[in-house]
């Protein structure tokens, strides 16, 4: 499938668009998933030889880190980096309009290099140039930072820049691959090379979105964009594909390429019911599996199943490692993550407890509390058999609601000080989630139906034999057989079950799977818990995994 589309292309790349990329912790250009699983994309189309490029802003000041007081108030640092330390900055320049002035633009290139060979070249777009005024080279410093201004600034630097530097470069690209709808503006570039026509647009462009929510799509006011981009026909453009109202990027992309997906089925689904009248397909997101398989696992799935990093459908295969092995991967991973903890706070957790996850973007839809909701029936749970939980992940700058997530978790690491071990480590980063991925016995998950697109976090966690417990909501609808691969969390996928009655559903199943079920599994029947560990890796991480989701795409879209 891959000589197959080295053959169409003839030297031609795949050029793939997406604001953030997560590549590793020394080059901080990546918020959370979106970036995670771009980076996972690229890592999976070095290994198969497809001929990609990527290209994304330098965002030279990182994210932020992140710093938690004793009260769990977070405060912002910057993460500023050199990239002249990894990367190397290419002699091209290119400039873009905005408002009356010509913003230049110079690039880095980085490879990212396959095990297996192969490479994808990634382009880091950069404002920080000589000539350009003090603002403008402050651009690309900040990922996600600013105000709406600022927000489109970047867009205009990545979209229609990233096609005007590929095209420096001298990059011949069949198809543009847009990841979420930051990059849309070049579509716009595009139709102004193709003689403003729709159709030939059309052709070259793909549309990955990755969000189920309205407001969750980015829209500027048109007196913004006619503030930057001065171009009248420009703007007309805009207004055309992107509604009349306010301009939003999604529309831009979806009235103007030719294949558009969603990230799971029920993604699809709901992404249809957003933008009736659209075709939207579906290509369920993966993980690069070796990248986030723990290097006791990775030593034992190569010593059983030679080959499964480049073919994790091998780990289809589990069944013929002998489960003491198994269990021996799994309590090394264990004993480096509890040792970071407690390193890290002095917490005092042990290896014996079962131990629960919950780590990814501090936001108020991911409801990072619900297990804190009643803590006397989790003392219950506790009191029929030992649990404690890790928690991590950051709020975005401007997410007062997220904050105070933080804050309420703090809370009940006061208020159970004595009876339960409870820790919220600062600062989550790439490495510090592939120990937890791969160190806790149960990974928890609990978004607001229906506004988990996709999440990967459970599918590194299934990697690592680590069970999921979670809401019937993005990925987990199609991994899930209950007490198979894992637990569901309150209603099933059917129920339209909502609001309230939906939440003290969830909260009720729960801490009721907890008590009846996950716990004396865990303590009193391991063999059920070995199989639950085995099915974990032979029927999630085999098929979850960005190889599959990107043979589907070379199918589905590049061909």
């Amino acid at each position: 499938m891959e000589n197959d589309l080295q053959g169409v292309l003839k030297g031609q790349k795949i050029a793939y668009f997406s604001m953030e990329i997560g590549l590793r912790n020394e080059i901080p250009t990546y918020a959370g998933g979106l970036g995670v699983l771009a980076g996972d994309t690229i890592r999976s189309a070095a290994d198969l030889s497809i001929p990609l490029v990527a290209v994304t802003l330098v965002s030279n000041k990182g994210y932020f880190r992140q710093s938690l007081d004793a009260f769990g108030t977070q405060t912002e640092q910057t993460e500023e980096w050199d990239p002249s330390n990894l990367m190397t900055r290419l002699q091209q320049e290119v400039s873009v309009k905005i408002q009356d002035r010509d913003v230049k633009i110079q690039a880095w290139h980085y490879n990212c290099k396959s095990l297996t060979g192969g490479c994808v070249p990634i382009i880091f777009l950069d404002t920080n140039v000589e000539g350009n005024s003090w603002d403008d080279r402050r651009i690309t410093d900040f990922l996600y930072g600013g105000d709406h201004t600022y927000r489109l600034k970047q867009e205009i630097v990545l979209g229609i820049g990233g096609v005007r530097m590929l095209e420096a470069l001298g990059f011949k690209v069949r198809k543009y691959h847009m990841n979420e709808g930051h990059s849309s503006l070049l579509a716009l570039e595009l139709l102004k090379r193709n003689g403003k026509d729709p159709a030939k647009v059309k052709e070259l462009c793909i549309f990955t979105t990755h969000t189920p929510v309205e407001a969750g799509h980015d829209k500027f006011d048109y007196g913004l964009i006619e503030d930057q981009i001065r171009d009248k026909n420009d703007v007309d453009i805009l207004r055309r594909f992107g509604g009349a109202d306010r301009f939003n990027t999604s529309l831009f992309a979806l009235n103007l390429s030719e294949y558009v997906n969603g990230v799971t089925k029920r993604h699809s689904r709901v992404s249809r019911e957003l933008f009736p009248g659209y075709s939207i397909q579906a290509i369920t997101n993966g993980i690069h599996s070796y990248t986030w398989t723990c290097p006791a696992f990775r030593q034992l799935f190569d010593r059983y199943l030679p080959g499964w990093a480049n073919e994790p459908e091998l780990l289809v295969r589990i069944g013929g490692i002998p489960d003491d092995e198994i269990w021996e991967a799994h309590w090394s991973a264990k004993k480096d993550l509890i040792d970071e903890v407690n390193k890290r706070t002095g917490a005092g957790m042990d290896y014996e407890t079962l131990t629960i996850g919950f780590a990814r973007r501090m936001t108020a839809y991911k409801r990072a509390t619900l297990i804190l909701s009643d803590l006397e029936r989790l003392r219950k749970i506790n009191r029929r058999g030992r649990v404690q939980l890790i928690f991590a992940g950051k709020a975005h700058p401007h997410d007062e609601a997220g904050k105070q997530l933080i804050r309420d978790i703090f809370k009940s690491i006061e208020t159970l000080r004595n009876e339960i071990k409870i820790v919220f480590l600062e600062n989550y980063d790439m490495d510090l989630a592939a120990k937890l991925v791969s160190g806790v016995d149960v990974w928890l998950n609990t978004p607001t139906r229906p506004y988990e697109a996709s999440g990967t976090s459970g599918m590194k966690a299934a990697h690592n034999g680590v069970v999921n417990f979670s809401v019937l909501d993005g990925w987990w609808i199609e991994g899930w057989i209950e007490g198979v691969t894992g637990w569901s969390i309150g209603p099933q996928p059917e129920e339209h079950i909502t609001g309230e009655e939906a939440r003290l559903a969830e909260i009720d199943d729960l801490y009721n799977k907890l008590y009846y079920i996950i716990v004396p599994t865990y303590y009193d029947r391991r063999d059920e818990w070995f199989k639950l560990i085995n099915n974990s890796i032979g029927m999630i991480a085999y098929y979850f995994n960005s190889h599959r989701m990107m043979r589907r795409y070379v199918t589905n879209a590049y061909l």
